[in-house]
């Protein structure tokens, strides 16, 4: 190791120098008001976990909570410096340094790491080469993508993914009921507006945070990791998603607004995709002929970004977009309750254009949520939600609301109306 890149290496590990600063070293590093995320997160041997998900939603402030725990010392490296690229440009050169310089570290934390060439390589040649040491990486979802080669990280890693704070995890569950209930609606009418990405959500200018989150994802990921050669239509392309969210995707529509080929309007969205910026929700065809769409729809993961980018933070009764506002929030968080991993989402609609916001397949399982951004008075079933459950039987069916608590049967299917602030209660455990 050549000593600039010590030097480099040493700042970001002053422990090698001297041991007692560890666990110091990675305490130094979770705030002070560190929200607990709910995530099983635990790390394996001869096994990488990747955190995934979008940028700064707290995936290395999560993974130095679980190191400030461990009593021996771990090697941290940030792959946007460019000596660390260069350390890591071979897997078996990258192992004997790290026996020279730190023999005693018990595993590997790689920040950002789709920003190494050949990142999923690199990463199955550390384990393969390293028996029993842990390795653990933070990045987007595309850098196990990147690689070149045919190599795969199948039963060699552990992903998981890593969104916004989700009302459950800023909601108290500490307090009397009574309490809890009502910081759970102060945390609802919060999130609604500035989000859940964790700066902005904490600070008392939730704007400011805001803006340069966009910036980032257009200036540093589509223009510098994605090198798209148009970031204005990029730009542009954010701000239609955000003004039209919960509605079909039109690709020829949009293509033309933006002056861009349709091609490339499907290449954005991907792009926005991997970033965990938005989701393109498809529709649930389950075998009935009057189903006929196939356009998906299009959501962001976190409602702050969303409101920045249309209509501002204006809070929700002085919205005129506030049942956009409240159908996103919903799918923000049954994005954030579900395994996206082994989950799937969707909505649905008809050749007579009957709609149910959201179907969620859980081991074969259906649930189903329509979501209405006023305060219900009474149990009136939509007719499409009516149509849904006559024709799938779903297990259950909730009408999210922000007044109404209720519960009937249709056909037999239990459908519970609830409000908004008790989404985390219909994913808790027996």
């Amino acid at each position: 190791m050549d000593s600039l890149t010590y030097q480099v290496f040493l700042r970001l590990n002053p422990w090698v120098e001297n041991p007692a600063l560890w666990p110091g070293c990675a305490q130094s590093r979770v705030p002070e008001n560190y929200i607990p995320r709910n995530t099983r997160l635990s790390f394996e041997k001869d096994r990488a976990v990747l955190v995934i998900g979008p940028r700064q939603a707290g995936k290395s402030t999560l993974i130095w909570h679980l190191l400030s725990r461990e009593s021996s010392p771990w090697v941290y490296l940030n792959c946007e410096e460019p000596s660390v690229r260069e350390l890591c440009r071979s897997p078996s050169l990258f192992l004997d340094e790290m026996e020279q310089v730190a023999p005693d570290a018990l595993g590997v934390f790689f920040h950002e790491i789709q920003h190494l060439e050949e990142a999923a390589l690199f990463i199955k040649g550390v384990v393969d080469q390293k028996p029993g040491w842990v390795v653990v990486a933070t990045g987007s979802s595309s850098f196990h993508l990147r690689s070149r080669t045919r190599e795969s990280l199948a039963g060699r890693a552990r992903r998981c993914l890593l969104l916004p704070f989700s009302l459950a995890e800023v909601s108290s569950r500490r307090q009397a009921p009574t309490v809890t209930a009502m910081e759970r609606r102060r945390m609802w009418d919060t999130l609604l507006v500035r989000g859940g990405y964790p700066e902005a959500f904490l600070s008392p200018e939730p704007r400011e945070v805001l803006g340069p989150l966009v910036e980032a994802f257009v200036l540093r990921d589509a223009s510098d990791l994605y090198h798209i050669r148009n970031p204005q239509a990029f730009r542009r392309l954010l701000a239609l998603v955000a003004s039209q969210v919960g509605d079909l995707v039109n690709f020829s529509h949009w293509a033309e607004v933006l002056g861009i080929s349709v091609r490339t309007v499907g290449q954005y969205l991907a792009i926005l995709e991997e970033s965990h910026v938005i989701r393109l929700l498809p529709p649930y065809v389950g075998g009935k002929r009057a189903e006929l769409t196939s356009r998906p729809k299009a959501y962001f993961l976190d409602n702050g970004l969303r409101n920045y980018l249309f209509g501002g933070l204006a809070p929700l009764e002085a919205r005129q977009d506030a049942g956009r506002v409240v159908e996103n929030f919903v799918f923000t968080e049954l994005s954030k309750q579900i395994d996206p991993f082994h989950d799937a989402l969707y909505y649905w609609r008809s050749a007579s254009n009957a709609e149910v916001d959201f179907v969620l397949l859980r081991e074969g399982r259906l649930t189903v949520f329509e979501v209405k951004g006023a305060a219900l008075k009474r149990p009136r079933i939509p007719r499409a939600l009516r149509s849904f459950i006559q024709a799938y039987q779903p297990a259950a069916a909730f009408v999210v609301n922000t007044g109404l608590q209720d519960e009937v049967k249709v056909e037999g299917t239990p459908v519970r109306f609830v409000l908004g602030a008790d989404l985390p209660d219909l994913f808790q455990g027996p």
